[in-house]
């Protein structure tokens, strides 16, 4: 991935150019797209950061949405293997497309604390006390979790609320996908509301105001709070906006007019 551009979304995340991987302990980071410029590039960019060679970090990854293999085949081609990280549990994978949350509040809140057990569970077994190691959690998406569970908004902000608390239990970091286009039709639910309060950085990707364009592929605003968890949030939020153009094994980031 070209290092510049790769550098422009680093800067907007952390302030500065440093070693990928690192100074994202115990941040939320709360992704928002739309059905034209679809944000799932962001979650391999996450993924691919956090999974760095250097580093003993670990990912969690609920999958609402694809098959380990879609995943694997795009981090591969971003040079990430995906399988040999999930064989050394560094990468594990929970698979939420087939599972089926019953009809019914308390079958629906007791359904959905089956799986933050699981989570948990995993966190639990991949923390290490003396802090070497960071684990991130990634949620593709909470649009289906919603479907999952029929609409049932509160259930699912209640569990959004659980996993929220393990940033502050273990240091995790937690990383959420929501399509927001869904929802063009009524104002936006509190539960996107609420979670966009707790983030420390919130990540939109929209289209070019302008229209399609053959070589930019959509514009993206990073709203950065702060330090995240282990510090106190600055008094200003930093606001950076640029353009993205998605290929094949790798995503350009840049500033408007930038590109001949």
């Amino acid at each position: 991935m070209n290092t510049s551009s790769t550098n422009l979304l680093e800067e907007a995340l952390i302030g500065e150019v440093i070693v990928a991987g690192s100074s994202m302990r115990g941040r939320v980071v709360v992704i928002g797209d739309c059905v034209e410029t679809n944000g799932g590039f962001l979650l391999h960019h996450f993924i691919k950061r956090s999974l760095s060679p250097n580093s003993s970090n670990v990912v969690v990854f609920l999958a609402w949405a694809q098959p380990f293999s879609h995943y694997d085949r795009i981090l591969r081609k971003m040079g990430c293997n995906l399988g040999a990280y999930r064989d050394s549990k560094r990468f594990i994978f929970l698979d939420m497309l087939m599972m089926e949350v019953p009809d019914g509040g308390e079958t629906v809140e007791n359904g959905l604390l089956a799986i933050y057990g699981k989570l948990q569970k995993a966190v639990e077994t991949s923390y290490m006390p003396e802090g070497s190691r960071n684990i991130t959690v990634m949620i593709d998406d909470v649009s289906q979790i919603e479907v999952a569970v029929n609409g049932s908004s509160n259930h699912v902000s209640d569990f959004l609320h659980y996993c929220y608390t393990l940033t502050t239990e273990y240091g995790c970091s937690l990383v959420t996908l929501n399509h927001e286009d869904i929802y063009l039709s009524m104002d936006k639910p509190v539960l996107f509301l609420q979670m966009e309060h707790v983030a420390d950085v919130v990540i939109k990707t929209e289209p070019l105001t302008t229209g399609l364009a053959s070589d930019v592929h959509g514009q993206m605003t990073v709203i950065n709070r702060g330090v995240g968890s282990y510090g106190s949030r600055s008094a200003r939020a930093k606001v950076h906006n640029f353009h993205f153009q998605v290929k094949e094994s790798s995503v350009e980031y840049f500033y408007p007019g930038t590109r001949n």
